[in-house]
């Protein structure tokens, strides 16, 4: 089953996210389908990109969305 989640980057204290596709069964830095976009909390405001084109085809494909990346693309729009 595929997931569409946040995956997290950057250093110590400095976090940035990717929104991704991937294998549910995988880590939460593990491979990964596609990217869909980033979300960056420490800008201010927050940075939140999200491809709705790439978010929308793997929602028809059944992707199970988390909480937190469903938070960010209402935010979006």
């Amino acid at each position: 089953m595929v997931a569409i989640r946040l995956r997290r980057g950057g250093t110590k204290k400095k976090p940035f996210y990717r929104i991704v596709a991937v294998d549910s069964r995988r880590k939460r830095d593990g491979a990964v389908l596609e990217v869909i976009g980033y979300y960056d909390p420490k800008t201010e405001p927050p940075t939140i990109k999200v491809e709705m084109e790439k978010y929308n085809y793997w929602i028809e494909k059944g992707a199970q969305v988390s909480e937190t990346v469903k938070n960010l693309v209402k935010k979006v729009g």
